[in-house]
């Protein structure tokens, strides 16, 4: 018998474009459904920006441009935290809108809008210390001086498995620095960035700041990345999409942050903790039903613990309750839309026709809504199309190690390289695996990655640039150069 959460009936309003400080229909008033993967009914709709708004959108940010970055760091700041602390008040809302278009349990999406206002929180206090410096000189008559200054509007493109917390990093980084921005949220997920972006919009924030668009993603980036009103782009999406978002900012010299995708390796070595590497993976690998950038992938284990990690952990996966988010029982939701569901299939099939095994799990849940089993397969050979391409979805993969130099060799294998996992009692083991596996981020035995202080970003087809902790503020910031000889 399913446990509603309170207050689970949520009317969603028909989400609108915000442009120069307006909620609006799109100019041609084109709309577009969204769909609730847990029922697969259309639950409303959102404006579908043309031609027009796009346009109108870039004139509004350049003019908001010029208004917020006259405000002075400490107000921006104090409106940041303003902004902060709304969406903490409204987190319920927020979050239940969450659930219903993307489908997470009601849990993990309240994480998630709480771990937004953190975010904001966190960007607001530097938005304080967006420090320059003074540099020695040769003369005592010269002054050799660093401004930082903001480097104009950005184009934002966020995704739909984290709508909320993605946006949240670049939105609160902009701003923080002084730029404006114009977002181009997931057409999947409308209505919860619209809340996000509502939040500022109440606490103050001048008209032209913060633009909103929903649409066709090609036709949107390809007005604003090479226009040159925009001065940034941030993206998080697909390693693909990315590359081709970056080869067009490339062309008109446009500073980039690329948050692309992974394929985390797991190191599990045999004097590992192998109940706190099950439980913490467990819970990482099958959050937002593994539709998750840095979800750990390819579990690499030593030999002569392999049996039992994979037993231990097939037997925690199968216990976790698949349904509804909104049942506050439920342990893992439905995957976002179809296409993720026709692609986990083909993973699975693909897999066992090279030789893998299914423990556990490896089919779709009933016809309603897009819901897939935990699935975990064991002895996947890397000629497996999921060993290669990123799954996205609630599938481990357990590969029997020889040693850590094999381990080590297999983890190099992809050319991804956004985040990793060890888990080990051995110092020297672990200084090995921080140093010798190529990834943005390295997590050993705990999951210690994705707050706000810390940066959060890849190397090679896993992107460039961080959205997390200072070094996040540079890429929005230009460094002024001011040398002052004084003339008597």
């Amino acid at each position: 018998m399913t446990k509603p959460l309170p207050s689970t009936e949520i009317a969603y309003h028909d989400v609108l474009l915000h442009i120069d400080g307006n909620w609006r229909q799109a100019s041609n008033g084109r709309t577009s459904p969204v769909v609730n993967p847990a029922t697969g009914e259309v639950l409303g709709v959102f404006a579908h920006a043309g031609e027009v708004d796009i346009r109108a959108a870039i004139a509004a940010t350049s003019k908001g441009f010029e208004t917020w970055r006259a405000t002075s760091p400490f107000d921006r700041s104090k409106l940041m935290r303003q902004a902060g602390e709304l969406l903490r008040a409204r987190s319920e809302h927020v979050a239940r809108l969450l659930t219903l278009e993307q489908g997470k349990p009601f849990a993990e999406a309240k994480a998630e809008t709480l771990s937004a206002a953190d975010i904001i929180d966190w960007f607001a206090e530097e938005a304080r210390r967006t420090y320059g410096r003074i540099i020695p000189a040769r003369s005592s008559a010269v002054r050799q001086l660093v401004i930082k200054e903001p480097v104009g509007p950005v184009a934002a493109f966020t995704p739909w498995n984290f709508p909320v917390s993605q946006l949240a990093r670049k939105l609160a980084a902009a701003l923080a620095t002084g730029c404006s921005i114009i977002i181009k949220a997931a057409e999947e997920t409308p209505a919860a960035p619209a809340e996000l972006v509502r939040v500022f919009i109440d606490a103050g924030l001048p008209d032209g700041v913060i633009g909103l668009l929903y649409g066709t993603p090609a036709e949107i980036s390809q007005h604003l990345v090479p226009h040159p009103v925009i001065k940034k782009i941030s993206f998080t999406g697909s390693t693909p999409v990315g590359k081709q978002l970056a080869s067009l900012a490339g062309q008109h010299m446009k500073r980039v942050t690329m948050e692309l995708g992974g394929h985390a390796p797991v190191v599990v070595l045999k004097d590992a903790d192998l109940s706190r590497a099950v439980s913490t993976m467990v819970a990482s690998k099958f959050r937002n039903a593994g539709q998750v950038c840095v979800a750990p992938t390819r579990f690499l284990v030593e030999e002569p613990v392999y049996d039992e990690f994979v037993a231990k952990f097939s037997d925690a996966a199968s216990k976790i309750r698949i349904g509804n988010g909104l049942d506050a029982e439920t342990g893992m939701g439905p995957l976002a839309n179809a296409r993720r569901v026709e692609a986990t299939e083909m993973f699975v099939q693909d897999a066992v026709q090279h030789g893998a095994e299914v423990v556990t799990g490896g089919e779709r849940i009933g016809n309603t809504g897009f819901f897939f089993q935990p699935t975990v397969l064991s002895n996947v050979p890397t000629s497996a199309r999921v060993m290669n391409d990123e799954p996205f979805g609630p599938l481990a993969l357990m590969i029997p190690m020889r040693s850590i130099d094999e381990i080590m060799v297999e983890a190099n294998r992809l050319n991804f390289g956004l985040a990793a996992y060890g888990f080990t009692r051995s110092a020297a083991s672990a200084a090995r695996i921080g140093d010798d596996i190529a990834s943005g981020m390295m997590s050993i035995n705990h999951p210690g990655l994705a707050l706000p202080e810390v940066p959060f970003g890849g190397i090679n087809d896993s992107g460039y640039g961080t959205e997390g902790g200072a070094d996040a503020l540079e890429s929005y910031l230009n460094s002024k150069f001011v040398s002052h000889l004084q003339i008597d």
